[in-house]
């Protein structure tokens, strides 16, 4: 095994010794991402530390990283925005690197004739958007960590955006790729609106969490982009289940709303303080086109005035929110400092399921978590995406850490409220993740997941990283691999 010191140097030589941090703060900061905030907020890193972050400024860099990776057995973790949330940017092995896309950050090509835009991995989501919209045009794609998130991490994780109904998740987005192998193999999948010369093969890509590869380069979609023409609709109901099938039927009908939410009780009373009053809230909103943005919303509308069960929210309150959504650093900031403050510590766990189970899995966990797990404050969630054959659950907790030290909350509270909610989503014929990706946090229910397909899954990563220096653990544990 190679030293410490000689990985530094060898990195030195790629990247420049500019390019390779080794203060041991940063260093400490990079070992965890927000699944584990609660014990970086305290200055507590239990996870291996890595040995470098190595900032790539081109192609060929990462290239030359992977390659001496592979050869002398050091794991890699790559990392586009630091906004993960799965412990995809934890260490399973002490002898590791962050591999960081962060000054790979120039935008290509706006390409207004052929609606698509090419960006390097690094570029910030919210910046790519900034720089669209000058023209009249959206990427459509609006996560909420579209301030952090980047663009190589987005397709790396199979992001979706708030938007989802509307445009499709990154999936959905993508055109073409470039990206690089641990074998030093560059590969580039070519732009065009669609192709059958054999599988898919951009999804090798999407979605590998940085353990087949390294995204360097990524094209997406373009669509106008029409603010004037949003439209807001919102209601109180008594039931989540009522707001579930509200959903349904909207998306049954064939209408497209950009945003489609239906909140607990419980999740709607910490989103809406000043108007949930005590009821669960189902929001709409279309936009487009004037008359598709109309269309849309007086079909929806049409739908809703058939439920007695729904009172009106002024629409101006709905659009209040919805101007508030996103997460940037100062929100990171002041989350920080409530946690501290407080020990009150929230978290999400995101599932999808059909629209048969969706409502079973929600009644089960918002049962399961307070009965067995202590100091519980509320747990609640909300759907945020939908499809024609079902939806997901966006499950929210707040937990007080009472009488513990930092290290001790993820095994006391954390992990066990994941396990109830990835254990209730597969027992109903759900997935135990819709888009914030797998990580190691969700790994070991991976061959549950799967089932037999597994067998497809495992094969590519044997094909594309037999010595496993990708991100390590990640998806896949290690004891599943020969």
């Amino acid at each position: 095994m190679v030293s410490q010191t000689e990985i530094i140097k060898s990195m030195q030589s790629i990247v420049g010794t500019a390019g390779v941090v080794t203060d041991l703060k940063d260093l400490q900061e990079s070992s965890v991402d927000r699944f584990r905030k609660y014990e970086a907020y305290n200055n507590v890193f239990t996870r291996p530390i890595p040995t470098a972050i190595v900032y790539a400024e081109n192609t060929d860099q990462v290239k030359r990283v992977l390659l001496y990776a592979n050869k002398n057995g050091v794991n890699v973790i790559p990392r586009s925005g630091n906004s993960a949330l799965e412990q995809m940017l934890e260490s399973e092995k002490e002898n590791h690197i962050i591999l960081d896309a962060s000054r790979m950050n120039k935008i290509i090509k706006i390409d207004k004739l052929n609606m698509q835009v090419t960006a390097q991995a690094g570029v910030p989501l919210g910046d790519l958007e900034d720089e669209v919209r000058k023209l009249g045009l959206t990427t459509g794609h609006s996560p909420q960590s579209k301030p952090l998130a980047q663009m190589g991490g987005l397709v790396a994780v199979r992001s979706i955006g708030q938007f989802s109904t509307l445009y499709g998740g990154i999936e959905d987005m993508i055109v073409g790729m470039e990206a690089v192998f641990p074998n030093g193999e560059i590969t580039r999948i070519k732009n065009v609106p669609r192709r059958a010369a054999g599988p898919d093969i951009r999804h090798v890509i999407v979605g590998n969490e940085g353990t087949l590869c390294f995204i360097t380069e990524v094209t997406v979609k373009l669509f106008p982009y029409y603010p004037e023409n949003n439209l807001f609709l919102g209601f109180h109901l008594s039931q989540m289940q009522d707001g579930l099938d509200i959903l349904r039927e909207v998306m049954v009908a064939g209408y497209k709303p950009s945003v489609a939410r239906v909140y607990s009780k419980a999740d709607a009373a910490t989103q809406f303080p000043k108007f949930a009053d005590g009821k669960c809230v189902l929001l709409f909103m279309t936009e487009g086109a004037p008359e598709i943005s109309r269309a849309n919303f007086d079909g929806i509308q049409k739908i809703t005035n058939k439920h007695d069960e729904l009172s009106p929210i002024d629409s101006k309150l709905i659009e209040g929110w919805f101007n508030q959504l996103n997460w940037g650093p100062k929100q990171v900031e002041d989350e920080k400092e409530d946690i501290l403050k407080t020990n009150d510590v929230g978290f999400t766990t995101e599932i999808a399921a059909d629209w048969e189970n969706i409502g079973r899995i929600f009644d089960a966990v918002v049962d399961r978590v307070p009965k067995e797990i202590p100091d519980m404050i509320w747990i609640g969630g909300h759907s945020s995406h939908s499809y024609i054959n079902g939806t997901n659950i966006y499950f929210v907790y707040y937990y007080h850490v009472e009488g513990i030290s930092p290290e001790e909350e993820i095994t006391k509270y954390h992990n066990p409220i994941n396990k109830i909610i990835v254990e209730e989503s597969l027992k109903h014929g759900g997935t135990m993740v819709h888009h914030h990706g797998v990580g190691k946090a969700r790994a070991p229910w991976i061959k549950e997941e799967y089932g037999s397909s597994f067998y497809i899954l495992k094969t590519l990563k044997e094909a594309f990283d037999p010595n496993n220096i990708m991100n390590a653990g990640s998806i896949i544990p290690e004891k599943y691999l020969d």
